[in-house]
């Protein structure tokens, strides 16, 4: 597939759903609007939770956690565009051993979102009728 082709591709089938998953990073904690988003977003991609966290822990977690700490509050400056650039780049390099590696470590670039990652997922579990464990 042509290079070009592929990052539209991309683009277009996540571009929307990690952009709504981007306040899981922020310093704050997400607002109700935000997880309504994440939740409209999720559920227009028709993920399963187990998907929904691969999406979370492989394709965004190696690059968010990077910004995380130089995130403000709010996303004052913040470029969609810029930020997308950066998921397309980790996720066309996201092969074989790379998603090994990024498996292996996805403990430790996702330990400050996790317990708003957990929350979502419930919220999705909720929205679908199903029973959250616990």
């Amino acid at each position: 597939m042509h290079h070009e082709q592929e990052i539209e591709d991309l683009v277009v089938r996540r571009g929307a759903l990690w952009l709504a998953l981007s306040p899981l990073w922020l310093e704050r904690e997400p607002r109700e609007s935000e997880y309504a988003r994440m939740i409209r977003e999720i559920e227009a991609s028709a993920l399963t939770l187990q998907q929904l966290e691969w999406v979370y822990r492989l394709e965004m977690s190696p690059v968010m956690a990077r910004n995380q700490l130089s995130m403000a509050g709010e996303w004052r400056a913040f470029d969609e565009t810029a930020l997308l650039t950066r998921l397309v780049r980790h996720n066309r390099k996201l092969g074989g051993w790379r998603k090994a590696l990024w498996s292996l470590f996805s403990g430790l670039t996702t330990m400050m979102s996790r317990p708003r990652f957990n929350e979502l997922a419930i919220r999705v579990m909720v929205a679908r009728g199903e029973r959250p464990p616990g």
